[in-house]
């Protein structure tokens, strides 16, 4: 990088970028200070650098800016962010200001926001089950550390009720509890406020770091907010030794704060006006999370995107479903229906799932288990369909047992209060129940070693 630099000669204005002729010695995403001629400082970083010519995006917003009133001083360095663990109980705005009233956290260190590249050689394979306190996710669809694992999920739906569950709830398997880094990302104040009211009201706060760009602050701050948050958790993680929770609300303003620049700099457009590059952007995020040979601590990302008109096809959740392992899906039927969680159980999947979960970890029986509710109720669902046209007594009554089977899966394994926090025991425990409404024929994917576990659970629970 370059040292420090000043010009004034500002070309043009256009949205959040500023166009600047300059001397042909800077870097691309150095940190730049834009002062006014009354004294007000804002911050902005280099998008695009050539012999003459440096496209600046202001984070601020250009608001009462004049090409002919302002000086641009390009400072030599990314945007950084100090660290400590006294980041821990803070909360920040989305560029990393605290706005909590209390004095600004001492940092051992400042590190730039873009991160650092993970060797791939010293990354370790995640297998180690995480425990969210959440029936459906923690027996059908389990997250293990280091993994990332996002929520779609569709307007009205409350995806914000369950990241806030998931934060408060989330721990290991050995009781070990996580620490939190939670971004709010162009997320109305309400929203923001309930996040934070959830978190503290709950005593979780003291162990959680809060990144909150609302919907009224400038969208190009949207781009930075996520690495500014995963830059702490980083440090959380890999240098403090913790188990990090890196909560990501909502990605899919984020994808429209980088349409907009995009257009802004007229960029040729892609797939529905989202730049070209949107994978790979979304890539750099989400590949920020895992567990590095050596290190105590991990970072598990839970990313939450809206889907614009419910579309799954939408470029950002179809593009987040590529790069991450797995996702877990919202659906409107299920929330008409009263159920919460609503999660559409066939369309979600933890790809990682089979290497954090049996014996020794959650328990022997828990695969086969999730595998055989998860076989039944696509099944249920078939006959729901067929009794749908032909009426609930046109069906044959072995069939009638799939209903009932389906109701007693929606009703008392997935949908439970959202404060109500369930152990993996108890979880599996239900899912035992609801699967003794089918006969023990239709058990095609429990073996004879899991019967022996259930027929050990239902004495216990009977003695």
């Amino acid at each position: 990088m370059s040292g420090s630099i000043t010009f004034s000669s500002v070309q043009s204005i256009k949205g959040s970028l500023m166009v600047i002729k300059t001397n042909g010695k800077l870097g691309y995403e150095e940190l730049v200070e834009i002062e006014l001629s009354n004294g007000e400082k804002r911050l902005g970083r280099s998008l695009q650098v050539s012999e003459d010519i440096a496209v600046v995006e202001v984070f601020e917003g250009t608001q009462g800016l004049s090409p002919r009133d302002v000086k641009v001083r390009f400072l030599g360095r990314p945007l950084e962010l100090p660290v400590s663990n006294e980041l821990l109980g803070r909360i920040f705005d989305g560029l990393g200001r605290p706005i909590d009233n209390m004095p600004e956290p001492v940092g051992s260190e400042e590190l730039d926001i873009n991160g650092k590249i993970l060797n791939p050689y010293k990354r370790e394979y995640p297998d180690e089950f995480i425990q969210t306190g959440v029936s459906v996710i923690d027996g059908m669809l389990s997250m293990v550390r280091g993994q990332k694992l996002p929520i779609f999920s569709g307007s009205g739906l409350p995806h914000d009720m369950l990241a806030a569950q998931i934060a408060r709830q989330a721990t290991i398997a050995k009781g070990e509890e996580f620490a939190v880094v939670f971004a709010a990302i162009g997320v109305p104040a309400d929203t923001a406020m309930f996040f934070r009211r959830e978190l503290e009201e709950s005593g979780a706060l003291k162990r959680s770091v809060l990144f909150l760009n609302l919907a009224e602050d400038p969208a190009v701050e949207r781009i930075v907010t996520p690495r500014v948050a995963l830059t702490a958790a980083e440090y959380l993680a890999f240098e403090e030794g913790y188990h990090v929770l890196a909560i990501l609300t909502d990605m899919t303003n984020y994808g429209e704060a980088l349409r907009e620049i995009s257009m802004m700099r007229e960029e040729v457009p892609s797939r529905r006006g989202y730049p070209g590059y949107l994978y790979t952007d979304l890539a750099t995020i989400f590949e920020r999370s895992g567990r590095i040979t050596g290190r105590k601590g991990s970072l598990t990302q839970l990313p939450i995107l809206s889907m614009p008109a419910d579309d799954i096809t939408h470029p950002i959740p179809d593009l987040t479903a590529y790069i991450t392992e797995g996702q877990i899906v919202l659906g409107k039927e299920l929330y008409h229906k009263g159920i919460y969680p609503p999660v559409n159980v066939l369309m979600s999947l933890s790809r990682l799932m089979k290497d954090g979960v049996g014996e020794g970890k959650t328990r022997a029986d828990h695969k086969e288990l999730s595998d055989q509710l998860y076989n039944s109720y696509s099944k249920a669902m078939d006959v729901r369909s067929l009794a749908e046209i032909v009426g609930e007594e046109g069906i044959p009554e072995s069939s009638k047992k799939y209903l009932q089977f389906a109701d007693a899966f929606e009703k008392k394994f997935m949908k439970q209060d959202p404060y109500e926090n369930r152990d993996i025991d108890t979880t599996l425990n239900i899912a035992w129940d609801i699967l003794s409404i089918l006969p023990e024929s239709e058990w095609t994917n429990i073996s004879e070693k899991s019967k022996k576990v259930y027929i050990n659970v239902v004495q216990k629970r009977n003695i």
